[in-house]
């Protein structure tokens, strides 16, 4: 799987020391393991555990822009939180998720990868009020784009990005969004993905003077 991991990368134009990839793939390991006693993800195949998790988790690093403090909410198994946290070492990763048993997981990764710029939060979203705000908050395979907002509405800073990582929903759910924030839809290209990956930016427009 080494090679399909470094073939993608090359695709994807990510740049990726053999210490980043060891880290990806044993992520990957991991959650292999965990998902049969902890059933974290409905894939099972650790092959296709490549492509639909960690390459599509990647496919918005060059989305981040200059971000030093990331929140991913509703990380579930960590995505696409770790795989960019292996990638963005001198970032700031912050993983919230109100699932118990998938907050377990996401700290046991950080433990035995030694990702010292994770810190994981179980909490529910709703009632997260951390001490220090975000530049960028990430999103995948959680709720609509309206509900994320509502959830995330107490601590989301007027220059914060938030990147929502959708399907073929995203136009349809943008409609239920009001004129308040500035949006930018892009078209993803994840190898071994043939369905349509969007990628959602949205920053709230500067309040009129």
């Amino acid at each position: 799987m080494k090679n399909d991991l470094q073939q993608a990368l090359k695709a994807m134009q990510i740049d990726a020391d053999e210490a980043q990839q060891v880290l990806l793939l044993g992520f990957i390991d991991l959650l292999e393991k965990w998902n049969k006693a902890y059933n974290l993800t409905a894939i099972r195949n650790k092959r296709d555990m490549l492509p639909l998790h960690v390459l599509d988790s990647l496919s918005v690093l060059p989305y981040l822009a200059e971000a030093k403090r990331i929140l991913d909410v509703g990380s579930g198994a960590g995505l696409p939180g770790i795989p960019l946290a292996i990638l963005e070492p001198e970032r700031e990763f912050v993983l919230l998720d109100g699932n118990g048993k998938k907050t377990r997981f996401i700290k046991q990764v950080v433990i035995e990868l030694k990702l010292k710029n994770v810190t994981v939060v179980h909490d529910r979203i709703e009632k997260f009020l951390p001490e220090t705000g975000f530049e960028c908050i990430t999103t995948r395979a959680f709720a609509t784009i309206a509900e994320t907002l509502d959830m995330i509405r107490h601590f989301l800073s007027p220059d914060a990005r938030v990147l929502f990582m959708k399907s073929n929903t995203a136009k349809e759910e943008l409609k239920k969004i009001g004129e308040e924030y500035k949006q930018q839809i892009i078209d993803l290209a994840v190898p071994k993905i043939a369905a349509p990956r969007t990628l959602v930016i949205l920053q709230q427009n500067p309040l009129p003077k």
